[in-house]
Formats: C-alpha cells, sequence, structure tokens
C-alpha cells in the first residue's frame, strides 16, 4: 500500500517522485511508449493519484520539462553576476557541464532524447529569459562579449559564436553521460577534458590579444 498523503508536504514528496518516475520512463523507453499507469506503478500509486496532480501524460510531460530547464537556469544565477566576460563564458560552461553530470537523468530528456518535446515546450514560458533559460543566458553574455569586440574579427555572427560553445560542453558532457563509464575507452578525468575544450574553444575564438590577456591573468 502506497503511503497516505497527509500534508501539502507529503504532495510535493509525491509530486517529485512523479516527475522523476515519468523523466526515467521518458528516457528509457521513449515518451510514446510510457502509460500514465506505468509511470504510476513504479512509484506504488495509482494511476488514478497521477491524475491528481496532472490532467494527462502531456501535461505531466510539460511539467518535468519546465522543471529541468528552470533548474538548469536558476543555477546559473550567481554566475551571470560576474563582472568579466570571459570568465562568466567559462563559469557558465563549467555550471552547464556540473548540471548535465550531476543529473544525467535530466540532461538525457533534455538534449539526448530523440525529438524530445521538452526542445519545443520550452519556448510557452522560457525562451529568451535569461532568468528562465540557460541558452538566454549564454546568447547574452557572447553578445556582450562581442559587442566589446573580444571575438576574430572573421566571426560576425555572436549566435553561431554561442551554439559553438554550447556544442563543445555539450559534446563532453554527453560522451561522459553516454560512455563514461565504458572500460574499453582510456577517458582522461573529465575536469581535464572539460577544461581543455573550454580552453581550445576560446584559442580559436577569441582574439589574438584577448586570449594572451586572459592567459595572462591567470
Amino acid at each position: 500500500m502506497p503511503p497516505k498523503i497527509k500534508s501539502e508536504q507529503d504532495r510535493d514528496k509525491l509530486r517529485v517522485s512523479i516527475l522523476d518516475a515519468a523523466r526515467y520512463l521518458f528516457v528509457q523507453r521513449g515518451i510514446d511508449a510510457v502509460s500514465m499507469r506505468e509511470i504510476a506503478k513504479r512509484i506504488n500509486y495509482s494511476a488514478t493519484t497521477l491524475y491528481h496532480h496532472f490532467a494527462d501524460k502531456e501535461a505531466l510531460l510539460q511539467a518535468v520539462c519546465d522543471e529541468d530547464f528552470l533548474k538548469l537556469a536558476s543555477g546559473m544565477h550567481q554566475v551571470m553576476q560576474l563582472p568579466d566576460l570571459i570568465e562568466r563564458i567559462q563559469a557558465l560552461g563549467k555550471g552547464y557541464a556540473m548540471f548535465a553530470l550531476q543529473h544525467p537523468n535530466h540532461y538525457r530528456m533534455m538534449f539526448m532524447t530523440p525529438r524530445a518535446p521538452c526542445n519545443q515546450e520550452i519556448t510557452r514560458i522560457q525562451q529568451g529569459n535569461t532568468e528562465q533559460d540557460a541558452y538566454a543566458q549564454l546568447k547574452h553574455v557572447v553578445q556582450k562579449a562581442f559587442e566589446a569586440g573580444f571575438f576574430r574579427e572573421d566571426l560576425v555572427d555572436s549566435e553561431l559564436i554561442a551554439q559553438t560553445i554550447w556544442a563543445g560542453i555539450h559534446g563532453v558532457c554527453s560522451l561522459q553521460i553516454a560512455l563514461g563509464h565504458e572500460g574499453w575507452i582510456h577517458w582522461a578525468a573529465i575536469e581535464e577534458r572539460l577544461e581543455l575544450m573550454q580552453a581550445a574553444m576560446l584559442q580559436g575564438l577569441l582574439k589574438q590579444s584577448v586570449h594572451i590577456a586572459v592567459k595572462a591573468e591567470k
């Protein structure tokens, strides 16, 4: 028998359990293949209980998407206050990677699940909002650095720069999540891989004078 819900705290805990179960099953089996009944069974509740919290599977999926993207963006709020723009770009990359590696199921759902509705549904309340959208945070900082003349003169699209930085960090994180425990690959430490990726990207993107200044400060 599942425990009775006696308080608002119990209700909140149940909601978190539902989201965790849904996220896990969506990643493992695919969104279309998972039913509300299966999600309920995983946490030893009836499907009726789930419908007390979410109108249907689409509403539950939306809640998973909203919560995960907000969790990622909210973790970057302090980083966004850093005065040095290059340091802020580096810290955003590090914070993004920490989120991915500490919450691999969240990350799989957000960025590694084929055709995940999360990548579409985020537009409903979050897209472009630097309080709620981590990509908007990165674009904002890169645009500031672009306007300050930090990037190579032949790079004329700040969004392309932001997407390239994102792609580099995502590549390291997704490889670690998907293959990090495979014994046939002699992986260097994840911290070393992330640091080298960031350094290589900045060396290729920044003007030489800016890159030299950054190295000198370190």
